[in-house]
């Protein structure tokens, strides 16, 4: 396959288009731009909800309808009028499922990302989870299921959050059982994602390319992390950071600059234009 058949950038966001500052790099932004103005769709693919990808990209200044996959392959949206295109959600007997599973677990907090709001299952929100809400332009909520239940939002996917020894311990004694009903990720140290069953970055990735008509051999992924695994098999370009783990640079067919050396804007700039 000749490089410039790429039709479509899937790019994480955490640990790949921004930098350690949770900035994006100048460099990426025109990399990004110049992939647009070449006729290449660009579609963010981020574990992060609306809330904290918006603002990023509007940075990005593309004036094209563009498409963005959130909260890990549960949601994706096209961008000219925050229309939601298609989602997969967590039912209320699931939500009553993982909640019973958290009780055990004093240290674990179960999170709930909702199309409007970021909910704490439980009477306070713990600091930890008002940091990981303040990194995505939310503040959290704590309410009763039975309250959020009634405010009838849409619930894309759960986190059980908590210092990472403690959550080594939920993860340790409950991802077996859990993995047979939900798709399941450890993202970060200190949250265990829970997922409609099948809901991956991939799964939301291969919606949209059906839609647009495009094959997996004419994408290119950027990732760094275990919740990129997915779509970076999924494609036919796919690229690791170079801060990204050795497992995931091995499974991808390319390795490309670190997320604080403007990775991004190397690999398009080599691989797809």
């Amino acid at each position: 396959m000749n490089q410039n058949q790429v039709k479509l950038i899937a790019i994480d966001m955490d640990g790949t288009l921004l930098d350690s500052q949770k900035e994006i790099p100048v460099e990426n932004i025109q990399a990004i731009q110049e992939a647009a103005a070449a006729g290449i769709k660009i579609v963010l693919c981020t574990g992060r909800p609306r809330s904290g990808i918006v603002p990023h990209f509007e940075k990005l200044g593309l004036s094209e309808e563009e498409y963005i996959i959130m909260n890990n392959g549960c949601s994706t949206y096209e961008t000219k009028n925050w229309t939601l295109l298609q989602y997969e959600s967590l039912s209320h007997t699931e939500l009553e499922d993982l909640f019973q599973v958290s009780k055990d677990f004093p240290d674990v907090t179960l999170t709930l990302t909702g199309e409007k709001t970021y909910y704490v299952v439980g009477n306070e929100v713990p600091d930890l989870v008002a940091y990981d809400a303040g990194t995505v332009y939310m503040v959290a909520e704590a309410k009763s299921l039975e309250e959020i239940f009634a405010e009838g939002q849409v619930i894309f996917e759960a986190m059980y959050m908590a210092e990472s020894k403690p959550l080594d311990d939920f993860q340790n004694a409950m991802e077996e059982s859990l993995s047979q009903h939900y798709s399941t990720v450890r993202s970060q140290d200190y949250i265990f994602e829970i997922m409609p069953q099948g809901a991956t970055k991939a799964s939301g990735l291969k919606h949209l390319a059906e839609k647009l008509g495009i094959d997996p051999e004419q994408i290119m992924a950027l990732g760094d992390a275990a919740n990129d695994i997915e779509m970076l098999e999924f494609v036919g370009q796919s690229v690791a950071m170079g801060n990204a783990s050795d497992d995931i640079k091995s499974l991808s067919k390319y390795v490309t600059l670190t997320n604080d050396q403007a990775g991004v804007a190397h690999a398009i700039r080599t691989w797809a234009l």
